[in-house]
């Protein structure tokens, strides 16, 4: 398993609580009746890349909901940017992820329970 630094770590958190309320705008005027959930970030060695894992419910609006964050992307990061430009010198980019972790629960219960 890769050891993240302290500074990686700090970032990760920083980002992950500015990208929730970020995403929280969008979803309450875009995506009324859908949850966008921010599970993870991970920040690189660089610092210059954050991976963002989203957990999107329902399921069947994933991929649609995924892709149009991925087309907002220059504006969410400069969202992120106003928020954060104070603590970071340099404003990772953004790759957003679908964590399906939670669907592949769900199977494996279904599975053990039939």
């Amino acid at each position: 398993m890769e050891q993240f630094s302290t500074r990686q770590n700090k970032i990760s958190r920083l980002v992950h609580r500015e990208m929730a309320e970020i995403l929280l705008k969008i979803n309450k005027s875009e995506y009324i009746g859908k949850l966008i959930t921010v599970t993870v970030v991970r920040v690189t060695k660089d610092l210059g890349i954050a991976r963002v894992y989203l957990s999107i419910f329902p399921s069947e609006y994933a991929e649609k909901i995924l892709s149009d964050i991925k087309l907002h992307n220059k504006q969410i990061r400069g969202e992120l940017g106003r928020k954060v430009g104070k603590s970071l010198r340099v404003i990772p980019e953004l790759e957003f992820y679908i964590d399906d972790s939670l669907d592949y629960i769900d199977s494996i219960n279904k599975l053990l329970k039939s």
